[in-house]
């Protein structure tokens, strides 16, 4: 039987595999991950270092937490500061589609610049 975060994790899972690259060869130069930690889910892209191309670096662009307290899903983007800060106008949600349909529509250019 299938927990609630084995589903969440599916779900992100899901969603990270269809905005990674099908050609190997760009999966090199850039690809999409996450992780969880079993509360919080950070996505990042996976991309050379521009003047080391051997290492291989993680750069954050959304996390993604739930409070169970509130049974809700909070939506973070990652300032150039290294901070992460609220995603307004859609912060919060009861649903983690809902978080990654807004990460989807990206209207601010947040997630994918």
């Amino acid at each position: 039987m299938k927990t609630t975060i084995d589903i969440n994790e599916a779900t992100i899972r899901n969603y990270v595999n269809s905005i990674r690259p099908e050609n190997e060869e760009i999966r090199a130069q850039l690809d999409f991950g996450y992780s969880f930690d079993g509360k919080v889910f950070v996505l990042f892209e996976i991309r050379p270092i521009w003047n080391n191309l051997k290492e291989i670096q993680h750069i954050e662009y959304a996390k993604i937490r739930f409070y169970k307290s509130r049974e809700e899903w909070n939506l973070y983007w990652k300032r150039a500061s290294g901070k992460w800060e609220l995603y307004e106008p859609f912060p919060t949600a009861t649903h983690l589609n809902d978080i990654i349909d807004m990460i989807k529509r990206d209207t601010h250019g947040c997630f994918y610049g």
